[in-house]
């Protein structure tokens, strides 16, 4: 079931529950021509996927599974990653007020998810030399949100995942956005407790929602 909610700088949030990886990205080209064509709102959808491989326009082949695993060849930039139950997506289709400066908008993502991450009380990190978010201590570095944009027409598509869940062994058929020896985590792997997608919604709008109103036009 969707819902949608318009903010008075006509932010459009619509939560989607599971979509299937494909279903969405062609829903994202559609509502991103319309916000293009300023016949939309600017958009964030929010979802989970059912288990998938997508590999963006840096993946390589070692990155990919070594069996047959089917993967998804996107336009997003990143490398390879995966999308599944437990992990929550979001997809910002907004009209930049600085759309060169892409680098700004990973930035504000980040500084977004960390916030989130601090409400459940989990510390996360920028880590400069890699995009997305970080759980970094003297045992090792856990990547627990991921981000990968394409912005076209000044407008962005794809976006974020945060773990919140997940099953994390579907992570070992692939090296995840192609760094080898970085592992993955979630939000109930750092606390040690179940965290649920519809815990973590509100958290992700309340951090998110605002980032996206200021960054946009």
């Amino acid at each position: 079931m969707s819902s949608a909610i318009l903010t008075e700088n006509q932010l459009k949030v619509t939560e989607l529950g599971v979509v299937d990886y494909l279903s969405a990205w062609k829903l994202q080209k559609q509502i991103h021509q319309d916000v293009v064509n300023l016949q939309s709102e600017n958009t964030l959808l929010l979802l989970e996927h059912p288990s998938v491989y997508t590999a963006g326009r840096r993946t390589e082949i070692l990155d990919r599974p070594l069996d047959d695993t089917p993967v998804i060849d996107v336009d997003r930039g990143g490398k390879i990653t995966w999308h599944g139950p437990g992990q929550l997506v979001g997809y910002p289709i907004v009209k930049l007020k600085n759309s060169t400066d892409v680098v700004g908008f990973v930035r504000e993502l980040e500084t977004a998810l960390i916030s989130v991450c601090a409400e459940f009380g989990v510390k996360a990190d920028r880590y400069c030399e890699r995009s997305g978010v970080w759980v970094r201590d003297d045992k090792s570095d856990r990547k627990i949100a991921a981000i990968g944009l394409r912005v076209a027409k000044g407008v962005t598509m794809h976006g974020f995942a945060l773990n919140v869940n997940p099953d994390l062994s579907a992570y070992e058929k692939i090296i995840p956005c192609g760094i080898s020896g970085a592992k993955v985590t979630s939000l109930s792997a750092e606390l040690g407790r179940e965290i649920t997608i519809n815990e973590a919604l509100p958290v992700i709008k309340k951090h998110i929602q605002p980032m996206l109103d200021r960054i946009s036009q």
